[in-house]
């Protein structure tokens, strides 16, 4: 490669081109997989147990059992000074919370197809849908509420003293810790966890709308104030928007927010969504659901995201052309 080729992957502020930006960001990808299937599948890279074929002479091991490698050796020691029965035969393997990724890639089939053991117990896109409707209410009220107060916040002295003071107060207490108190107040069932995905969103929302508004340019106010515009005028007509393609990037952002806290949410109350799907599936010893489950999530998630930012750059048009100038 050359120096000249070298500069242009590594240039300090400056984009890749077209083709190396889509292979950096595919080897975002492949590198983790690359790893996973490496201590996957190569034995003597990290299989600290093994999977027991044969259990020989050792009468506590049995067919399939995961051992420790240690104690294997030390079992199989034994047996061969002792020079009486079979030696117990295994296979390396890895802990049984780790599967392999083929094993993860058949989960995401089966676990849509796959029925639950109990009647009480709800399908991987039942619980999945739940998940989604508690992050959908508890995102919007979040914002229809923390939105408006944000840019008034960060527009006028009066509304930022109101307000400001009690949200940075209010920010550092831990959504958890409002479980208890959410399920007293508005029962057991979506109610408390959209409850903590607001708290968990709201308090952070204002503020970083707040900030939002205060960075539009000074200038523009300026400028219609000239022309004659009075308070009204400015807040909708120059500040909102002057800031709307800044404050849709916010809510991209605080979107992943809420979806952190879901987890959390999900486990006051009533026993619903994707939580628990991963919480039952971990108790039957499922991981490779278990990691299906939790990929899904980051799989909605970027898929949301990516949608999101293509809606964005037709939105606000002016935006790209002015980043490419």
């Amino acid at each position: 490669m050359s120096t000249e080729a070298k500069m242009s992957w590594f240039s300090v502020r400056k984009e890749l081109r077209p083709k190396p930006r889509l292979f950096v960001s595919v080897m975002s990808f492949m590198l983790p997989l690359l790893l996973w299937c490496l201590v996957s599948y190569i034995p003597w890279l990290w299989h600290p147990k093994v999977e027991i074929d044969d259990p020989g002479a050792v009468t506590y091991f049995k067919q399939g059992m995961l051992v420790d490698k240690e104690l294997f050796v030390e079992e199989t020691g034994k047996i061969e000074a002792a020079g009486e029965g079979a030696v117990p035969q295994g296979t390396p393997a890895n802990p049984i919370y780790l599967p392999a990724p083929h094993e993860v890639a058949v989960s995401f089939y089966t676990a849509f197809t796959t029925e639950p053991k109990r009647r009480s117990e709800k399908w991987l896109h039942e619980s999945l849908w739940d998940s989604i409707q508690v992050i959908f209410w508890g995102f919007f009220l979040s914002s229809l509420f923390g939105v408006p107060i944000g840019i008034l916040a960060g527009t006028y002295d009066f509304f930022s003293r109101l307000s400001e003071p009690f949200i940075e107060f209010f920010r550092y207490l831990p959504a958890p810790a409002f479980g208890a108190l959410a399920v007293a107040i508005l029962g057991i069932h979506h109610a408390p966890k959209i409850a903590i995905i607001f708290i968990g969103t709201f308090f952070q929302q204002v503020l970083i709308v707040a900030n939002t508004a205060r960075k539009l340019d000074p200038s523009l106010l300026e400028a219609a104030q000239t022309l004659g515009a009075k308070n009204k005028s400015l807040l909708f007509k120059v500040v909102v928007p002057g800031i709307l393609p800044d404050l849709y990037r916010d809510m991209r952002i605080l979107l992943g927010w809420a979806w952190t806290y879901l987890i959390v949410a999900e486990l006051i109350g009533t026993s619903s969504g994707i939580t628990w799907f991963i919480t039952q599936q971990a108790r039957y010893k499922n991981f490779d659901n278990v990691f299906a489950a939790i990929m899904i999530i980051g799989i909605i998630g970027i898929t949301t995201d990516l949608f999101l930012a293509w809606l964005g750059r037709r939105l606000f048009p002016w935006q790209r052309q002015a980043a490419n100038a």
